[in-house]
């Protein structure tokens, strides 16, 4: 029973990590692109929105979260007059999208190695 709380506690202090993952790479990429006014502010819309498509795309299959989590980064940027062309912004996005969903499943199933659990 124990690892069960272990593993429940961890799981969601790696949702945590996902987000602040996409939260950083947001802001690195707004910061990148000459948007200084309310960084921090356009990065928690950005990286909440995006999140939203990722959590939406693993309900319906694990690929899908590399559809709808780009498609909410790009329709967000649009609305933030960043200087990206469409093209762009989709791969930018992707590249947000696999980066942070790659490190926090290498760091979760790290995790349940060292519990046991896997």
């Amino acid at each position: 029973m124990l690892y069960r709380i272990i593993t429940v506690i961890g799981g969601l202090v790696f949702v945590v990590a996902l987000f602040a993952l996409l939260w950083f790479f947001c802001k690195k990429f707004l910061e990148h692109h000459g948007v200084t006014d309310q960084a921090s502010d356009r990065a928690t819309v950005l990286a909440t929105w995006t999140f939203a498509g990722i959590s939406v795309g693993l309900i319906f299959a694990v690929v899908g979260a590399f559809v709808l989590g780009p498609w909410a980064f790009y329709r967000t940027l649009r609305g933030h007059d960043v200087d990206v062309s469409d093209g762009a912004a989709i791969w930018w996005g992707f590249g947000i999208v696999v980066a942070a969903l790659g490190i926090t499943a290498i760091g979760f199933f790290g995790f349940l190695m060292a519990v046991g659990a896997y």
